[in-house]
């Protein structure tokens, strides 16, 4: 039952904040400072997401195959390469890692 209430206060919570997005006035978001803001903010979240994957282990800091396939794919990344190729090359680095006993 603890599951459900979880869902039906998370379904709530997600309509009630697109409902704000919904209802904030067209002058507020030409405004160069919220715009500046929704265009670094997904990056931002991004970034501290794959911070968090690659590097945290519970409440523990780990360095560990994860951290050295986010290298090869920054590598690839300043190389300009594809992404799929970006992507290929994160998996292959950590799977290397992993299969050397990293």
């Amino acid at each position: 039952m603890n599951i459900w209430l979880a869902i039906g206060l998370t379904v709530v919570g997600c309509y009630a904040v697109k409902l704000a997005g919904l209802l904030v006035p067209a002058g507020v978001l030409e405004r160069p400072l919220v715009r500046r803001l929704a265009a670094l903010l997904p990056v931002a979240l991004l970034a501290a997401l794959t911070a968090q994957q690659a590097f945290a282990d519970g409440r523990a800091l780990v360095l560990d195959a994860r951290a050295a396939g986010l290298v090869a794919a920054a590598v690839a990344l300043l190389l300009r390469a594809p992404f799929l190729l970006v992507v290929a090359a994160a998996v292959l680095v950590t799977a290397g890692v992993r299969a050397l006993g990293g």
